[in-house]
């Protein structure tokens, strides 16, 4: 039935329009987006328009959403899948938003094979065929993330199962030349965590590949240039794995 979701997404496109004055109130909020040319703008808003439409967007505990909320969400969460398309994010329909961090239960097992119940406190959390959840305060105020582009990374990489680092790659992508690229930079930022060195990634990065490729995804769009310098094989297999190469666009 894809025919008729396109079909529909073309009429809805053609007779709706996200407006002038929030559009752009919204994107200059967001410094990472310059550079797009006209018609990258104009994909991502209308991409963006039809998040809005296809994915349920509440707030919890009392959040309420308006328009500039739910448009800045849309506009991160399809920076991503610009050049990929929005079918990326099929399965599932829902995005959460607390307005500050929340609590999940945790289980996890240790190398001895003993479960660790535990309540840990996040700013994001994407669920396999579930929904995307996250902290608005963490959205709007934290320096040194992206939570959404975050989150919206491990629902592309949970497109083939576990967010373990290795989503779907395009046809003429090599998946030997990922899996070893990203396995070089995660165990070096692991031995740099482990030692106790200043790390420019967040250290929460090594907790796994899957959290390392949404890190490394976040640092990618909003740092191309420090990203690149610092892991440029890293950067490569990202730039052709989004289709989009984010360090040439902000040097501009």
């Amino acid at each position: 039935m894809g025919w008729l979701r396109n079909w529909r997404r073309r009429r809805l496109l053609a007779q709706h329009r996200v407006e002038d004055a929030l559009w752009r109130a919204v994107t200059r909020s967001l410094p990472f987006l310059q550079g797009l040319s006209r018609d990258d703008l104009e994909r991502l808003r209308a991409l963006s328009l039809l998040l809005l439409v296809e994915k349920d967007i509440s707030g919890a505990r009392g959040l309420a959403l308006d328009d500039a909320m739910r448009l800045s969400i849309a506009v991160q969460a399809c920076l991503p899948v610009l050049h990929l398309g929005l079918d990326r994010y099929d399965l599932w329909s829902e995005i959460v938003v607390h307005p500050g961090d929340f609590r999940v239960r945790v289980s996890e097992t240790d190398e001895q094979g003993v479960v660790h119940e535990f309540d840990d406190e996040r700013a994001g959390e994407s669920w396999q065929g579930g929904p995307v959840v996250l902290s608005w305060d963490a959205a709007r105020n934290a320096p040194d993330m992206n939570v959404v582009i975050h989150e919206f990374a491990h629902k592309l990489d949970m497109a083939n199962g576990e967010a373990d680092g290795m989503p779907p790659l395009h046809s003429g992508m090599d998946r030997r030349a990922w899996a070893e690229v990203f396995r070089v930079a995660y165990e070096g930022f692991c031995d740099a965590v482990d030692r106790d060195k200043d790390t420019w990634l967040d250290p929460y990065a090594a907790h796994s590949p899957g959290e390392f490729f949404a890190v490394m995804s976040e640092r990618f769009f909003t740092e191309p240039a420090e990203t690149r310098r610092r892991y440029p094989d890293v950067y490569e297999q990202l730039k052709r794995f989004y289709r989009q190469d984010p360090a040439v666009r902000l040097a501009t």
